[in-house]
């Protein structure tokens, strides 16, 4: 037995043994949609040995992006790695969740799973010696109700960048947030409270991205649960208001070759990074125009890139900018472990499976051919709308190849059958400007 299938018959030797030990009754099969809207699906403890050795059934055909009706049948096959007790599950008989991968009922992985398409990504790296590490800058927003059509949401606080206020409810619930995320596993960094009224940033300690992806996908839901139990409403909209910087998930990319940083340039100042950094910026450089619409997958998302304060707006680089999308940064003493680039760009309503494989592979594309690295006297503009970075989008060969032709076509599908239904709403804007006046 390779050693790889020795460690996977390990980690399943635990889930089980820890099943039974800690009378946990339920078992959430976890998986994404083409999206990245979290799917669920609970278990009895006797089924998860079975779904390990063969998956569970479901219909693909009810989920969005999986398959037609005609090729509904789908298996979900639990990751034994991703196993934790879901901690706010306290009273027993508890329960406890696993990420699943997508595959049909030959075996073969899904061509629509997410969660496969950043593996490809990730497994194309390794063939080129490289792990690709991730951490997350996630912000979010606390409203103090749950939304209505129509009425503009109240924030929970009127704090702003690293306010420190007693009365704001942002304190006691980054600590619960924070205290839940540990427990299942996923290490936090940093917490504050952001530029903007009710906006909260809570940044995920460094990993390999795939779980990096996994890890935001509990965070989403997490922040979703405890904003419930403390009477609010959390919101990753990327930007609610016209009059604030909106929501965004900068997001450190680094590769290491063994215990070596492929982007450190031995000598050099805080700022400068070896030919492979330089050629990876240089890969995100040149196709973001055609990923951003992953990235940045909402209409709302562009109204936050153009909408002032620190998000970008310009495909540019820098040291010190934070306009830049990306941007170099100069925090840390220890330059060989903590040299990295941070892309500004993406918002934490992307689906993080697919946000990092379409990155990861712009910057591979750059390494492997060696993309050079220039200062851009007049950067040009990502894309005004989704409409402009779905037109991009649709001719890149890149990101084709890079989420495969099925859920590459449903994805543009989506997002034109979305830019179609906005643009022909009538917005509060118009009837407030053109009533009164025509």
């Amino acid at each position: 037995m390779a050693k790889e299938d020795v460690e996977i018959a390990k980690q399943k030797e635990f889930v089980l043994r820890t099943l039974e030990e800690r009378d946990i009754r339920f078992v959430r099969l976890w998986f994404t949609d083409v999206l990245g809207f979290l799917k669920s699906v609970a278990i009895a403890p006797p089924e998860l040995e079975n779904a390990f050795a063969e998956g569970i059934g479901f219909d693909g055909s009810a989920i969005e992006g999986f398959a037609r009706g005609s090729e509904s049948d789908m298996l979900l096959k639990p990751d034994p790695a991703t196993f934790s007790i879901l901690p706010w599950r306290t009273e027993r008989p508890g329960a406890a969740r696993i990420f699943c991968d997508i595959a049909l009922p030959d075996s073969a992985p899904s061509p629509a799973d997410s969660r496969n398409v950043l593996k490809r990504v990730l497994e194309k790296a390794a063939k080129m010696g490289y792990t690709c590490y991730t951490h997350p800058e996630i912000e979010f927003f606390l409203f103090k109700d749950a939304p209505v059509a129509g009425v503009r949401p109240t924030p929970v606080d009127a704090g702003g960048y690293f306010d420190q206020t007693p009365i704001a409810i942002g304190q006691d619930f980054r600590r619960q947030a924070i205290t839940l995320l540990e427990a299942m596993g996923v290490s936090v960094e940093f917490s504050h409270h952001e530029v903007a009224p009710g906006q909260q940033e809570i940044d995920l300690r460094y990993a390999d991205a795939l779980s990096t992806a996994d890890n935001i996908m509990t965070f989403r839901h997490i922040i979703k649960e405890v904003a419930l139990d403390q009477g609010c409403h959390a919101s990753f909209i990327p930007k609610p208001f016209t009059e604030h910087p909106g929501s965004g998930m900068h997001t450190h990319f680094s590769l290491f070759q063994g215990e070596k940083n492929a982007f450190y340039k031995d000598g050099a100042s805080s700022d400068e990074l070896s030919e492979v950094g330089r050629s990876f910026i240089a890969g995100i450089i040149e196709h973001a125009p055609e990923f951003i619409a992953v990235t940045n997958q909402w209409v709302n998302s562009y109204k936050r890139l153009h909408g002032g304060g620190e998000a970008p707006a310009k495909i540019s680089w820098g040291a010190q900018n934070r306009d830049a999308m990306i941007r170099i940064p100069r925090y840390k003493p220890n330059k060989e472990n903590s040299t990295r680039i941070e892309f500004r760009a993406p918002d934490s309503a992307c689906n993080p499976y697919l946000a990092f494989a379409v990155t990861i592979a712009a910057g591979l594309r750059g390494v492997e051919s060696g993309y050079g690295l220039s200062v851009q006297a007049s950067p040009a503009s990502l894309p005004a709308d989704l409409n402009e970075a779905i037109l991009a989008m649709q001719a890149s060969d890149l990101v084709r190849q890079c989420l495969g032709e099925h859920l590459f076509d449903y994805f543009l599908r989506n997002k034109r059958a979305e830019w179609q239904e906005y643009r022909q709403q009538v917005t509060a804007f118009e009837l407030d400007r053109y009533l009164p006046v025509l």
